[in-house]
């Protein structure tokens, strides 16, 4: 590998806003803001969604029924067959 071309990898805190709580990852991310947590000093990252408060993930997403193209087409054009 080449010398001093690749960014440091180090631990950061990213911490979801949305949900208050914070997540220790390995990243190249860099940051001016840093963050304490159990006695550790971090480069901290905010972020307003993870995995931990997307609806995905969490089950809580809604989804709805929609109708496949073949049945939208048939409701639009169905006074077209009667003819």
């Amino acid at each position: 590998m080449k010398p001093n071309i690749h960014p440091d990898y180090e631990q950061v805190a990213f911490h979801d806003t949305s949900i208050d709580k914070y997540f220790i990852v390995g990243s190249t991310i860099k940051s001016d803001r840093t963050v304490e947590i159990e006695g550790v000093t971090y480069p901290y990252v905010p972020i307003d969604v993870s995995s931990e408060s997307h609806p995905f993930y969490t089950g809580k997403q809604k989804i709805t029924a929609s109708d496949g193209r073949v049945a939208q087409f048939n409701r639009r054009f169905k006074n077209l067959a009667s003819k």
